[in-house]
């Protein structure tokens, strides 16, 4: 019998199995054609494109984990392959990290990918580093982290095509492709059609009170299937802060933003299944809650309301200003006073209030 791809997640392209069932099991480029029924000439593009492909840093390493996952489905199958050898010699020379599974991935590029697509982010990679980080600059050149991904994570993207790099080095800089952003809207769809389908009977999340006010209920942030408005590459509060005021400086400083997007991370990552490690002790998605839910209480009624909705729903201030019933172009001077105090949250919190990773 002939072994396919067994091992292998179910996120690695079709065109990876092929690469793989033709480098480590010898298949030929004619037999793997007539088995996926196409031309041998497409067999041989897809494998050349992935073997030019190995220069990105990403991409090589993920094939080579990949490698040792599919060596370890040909050990119960084919024992006697020397292939087998070469492949746990290359996986040993890996870092520990793992490929995740079609679960993880999906969660993760619903966080990721919507910061990618944010103006000047790039996903920052070091060679010696097991984590990625997305940075974005501001117009003066400063650089703000906002978000940590496993490195794992940042193979399997640039794997599928969702990631490109485009400034390789010691310091690899990745941009979010035409791929990853279609990746992107199809993989908000389905999420939030499955939130409708799972949670139709449920308690919204972030339920509207008397007086139209957001509460946010930790107890059911998940059930949430309210869609956030906004342009994933200018969200409300960065166009805020490339504001000047009447002296030329930024409208919102970059520590004020640097605690919008500690909220928002939170708040993203309380509705995940699963979290990242923030110091290797490891987490769930309720700590998150919990810290969202005790920021916004600190700030009370009115400054909890906006952060909310600017930082965490990303709506625009003109809606959210209609939506509370405030005089036009007065939601900016409550944001940034809203972000004052919570900066001021986040300090009393010293380093627990830092950002993952």
């Amino acid at each position: 019998m002939e072994f396919g791809a067994k091992g292998l997640p179910d996120w690695v392209p079709g065109s990876v199995r092929l690469y793989l069932e033709h480098t480590e099991m010898g298949l030929s480029m004619r037999r793997l054609a007539q088995r996926s029924g196409c031309h041998a000439s497409t067999v041989m593009r897809q494998i050349r494109k992935l073997e030019n492909r190995r220069d990105d840093r990403l991409v090589d390493e993920a094939l080579k984990r990949l490698c040792g996952q599919y060596a370890s489905a040909v050990r119960a199958g084919f024992p006697q392959r020397e292939t087998q050898k070469e492949c746990q010699m290359t996986v040993r020379k890996t870092t520990a990290c793992t490929l995740p599974n079609e679960a993880r991935l999906t969660a993760e590029a619903l966080r990721i990918l919507p910061r990618l697509c944010e103006t000047t982010a790039v996903l920052a990679v070091a060679a010696e580093m097991e984590k990625a980080v997305v940075v974005r600059e501001d117009d003066s050149g400063n650089s703000t982290r906002t978000a940590v991904v496993d490195r794992g994570i940042a193979e399997a993207m640039a794997l599928k095509d969702w990631i490109d790099c485009t400034d390789p080095g010691r310091i690899s800089r990745y941009h979010i492709t035409a791929e990853g952003r279609a990746a992107l809207t199809r993989l908000m769809a389905q999420a939030e059609t499955r939130a409708q389908a799972g949670f139709a009977e449920a308690p919204a999340g972030f339920a509207m009170a008397p007086g139209d006010r957001e509460v946010f209920d930790p107890a059911s942030v998940r059930s949430s299937t309210r869609r956030n408005r906004y342009n994933a590459a200018e969200s409300p509060m960065m166009l805020l802060a490339r504001r000047k005021d009447r002296e030329g400086n930024p409208f919102l400083s970059a520590d004020l933003v640097a605690a919008g997007e500690r909220l928002r991370e939170d708040f993203e990552l309380s509705r995940m299944e699963a979290l990242p490690d923030r110091d290797g002790t490891g987490q769930g998605p309720e700590t998150a809650r919990e810290r969202v839910a005790n920021a916004l209480r600190d700030l009370g009624p009115g400054l909890g309301d906006v952060a909310l909705r600017c930082c965490c729903y990303l709506e625009g201030l003109e809606t959210a200003e209609k939506r509370m019933g405030w005089s036009a172009r007065s939601g900016k001077i409550v944001l940034r006073i809203a972000l004052q105090r919570l900066k001021m949250h986040y300090d009393s919190l010293g380093d627990t209030a830092a950002m993952i990773g």
